[in-house]
């Protein structure tokens, strides 16, 4: 039973193990672009799981900035995941420990997290463990490469695969905020606070770090109260 459950989450995983293997290539070669080593690129990989946190982590340790700035950022961006991992914890049995319960945290993406909310039989640890092993290993495997790639690749092309991944994030953003207002709005928004705090003389000594934060945190925050979610929105 144990077996099935595991290679149910296996078969679950693997198109999210193929998906993460080419964005984490890219990753990987704009590491090495930084200025990182190809071990230490893996290494961010392998302990993190989070794209748009590494990503973020890579701009401000390529800008100097403080270790504040970069854990301000990294609580800012990953704080979805707490909530992902309470909304997660819900469908678990009691039976399931603490210890568990800590391990499988550290599976929890956006799209293990969806793939897990709408499994219509329960949760179980060995399909979940399942869940988590490719997309894992395809997020390592791919860093490595890319990050290896990157030692042998000219500049022309490390550059091109930095913008491949910012265009795989627009590719996500454009359906979703063309079918939702409130999507749009917050995202128009936060590009115009970053291009703000980008080219206005004024906000230029504002570090990488703390500049995502404030755009984040604002952005979001005129949007709450702007396009407020009703009870009923919510329950749906």
């Amino acid at each position: 039973m144990k077996w099935i459950e595991f290679r149910s989450g296996v078969r679950d995983g693997l198109p999210v193990g193929i998906g993460y293997f080419s964005v984490s290539f890219g990753f990987g070669a704009l590491a090495v672009t930084y200025g990182l080593e190809v071990l230490q690129a893996t290494l961010i990989s392998l302990t993190n799981l989070t794209s748009a946190g590494q990503f973020a982590g890579l701009t401000v340790m390529a800008a100097s900035a403080a270790l504040g700035d970069m854990v301000l950022t990294q609580l800012v961006i990953n704080s979805r995941y707490a909530l992902m991992s309470l909304a997660l914890s819900q469908k678990l049995g009691k039976e399931i420990g603490t210890l568990p319960r800590l391990v499988i945290s550290f599976f929890v993406t956006d799209e293990i997290f969806a793939l897990a909310m709408e499994r219509t039989k329960a949760l179980t640890i060995p399909y979940l463990m399942g869940l988590g092993s490719l997309p894992i290993l395809g997020w390592v495997s791919g860093t490595l490469c890319g990050a290896a790639a990157s030692t042998v690749l000219p500049l022309s092309v490390r550059t091109a695969l930095g913008v491949a991944l910012y265009g795989m994030f627009v590719a996500i953003v454009v359906p979703q905020a063309r079918r939702e207002k409130p999507f749009l709005v917050v995202t128009a928004l936060a590009a115009g606070l970053s291009c703000l705090a980008q080219w206005v003389p004024a906000f230029q000594n504002i570090s990488p770090g703390l500049s995502i934060v404030l755009c984040t945190v604002i952005a979001a925050a005129v949007c709450a109260v702007a396009f407020p979610v009703g009870e009923k929105e919510e329950a749906a």
